[in-house]
């Protein structure tokens, strides 16, 4: 087993591969307007490390959201076209799920709630038994709307460190790790557990929208 892990759903553009077993080499950065320039170059960056080639990849795994329609979609087109070059399987994993399984690394045990921004003042967030089960979401809210379902929980993620009086016990993992992404889909792997398709989880309409009523200037 060989899985390159990539996530852009956060600000976090985040790459690792992983054996099955640990990590070989990973790269995160910070940078919400970057994806598109930063992703490449760490997936190089990160089979360079390991010594591998591309084609010896034998899945793909990919955070498929929730989150912002353009940054999403960067690592969703990366992922299919690796697969197209390598013949390798996609893996879509849900973004809070990978939050929630590095939680679990750094030792928080559940239950907790993970919440990333989603911008416009709401967050993108789900709550989890422990951090491998996720029991309800993910959904997008403002975060006062849901304070009294995750009142007394434990939050991780940037969006629960945006709102201290909806989240007083905020706490890290803050950023997405396709480090943590890859170990989860191994283990589902192993385990013969289910994947999500592909496919960008928005959960929300985008910004850009077609504007109403344009004047059309073709030849009719």
């Amino acid at each position: 087993m060989l899985l390159l892990a990539v996530d852009t759903a956060t600000p976090a553009v985040t790459v690792a591969l992983h054996d099955g077993e640990k990590v070989l080499a990973r790269a995160d950065q910070v940078d919400a307007r970057r994806h598109g320039e930063l992703l490449l170059p760490s997936v190089d960056r990160v089979l360079s490390e390991a010594g591998v080639k591309i084609d010896a990849v034998t899945g793909i795994v990919v955070g498929v959201g929730p989150g912002p329609y353009t940054g999403l979609r960067v690592g969703l087109v990366t992922a299919a076209a690796f697969a197209s070059v390598t013949g390798a399987p996609v893996h879509g994993v849900c973004t809070l799920d990978g939050l929630a399984h590095a939680a679990g690394e750094a030792g928080i045990e559940g239950p907790f709630v993970v919440a990333t921004d989603a911008r416009r003042k709401e967050v993108y967030w789900a709550r989890y038994e422990d951090p491998r089960t996720r029991v309800s979401g993910p959904a997008v809210d403002r975060p006062a709307e849901i304070a009294e379902e995750v009142a007394g929980l434990p939050a991780v993620g940037a969006g629960a460190l945006l709102y201290p009086e909806v989240f007083p016990d905020a706490r890290g993992p803050e950023h997405q790790s396709a480090a943590a992404l890859a170990a989860l889909a191994a283990e589902r792997l192993r385990d013969g557990g289910e994947f999500l398709p592909p496919l960008p989880l928005y959960l929300r309409r985008p910004d850009a929208q077609v504007p109403k009523n344009y004047k059309v200037v073709t030849p009719q």
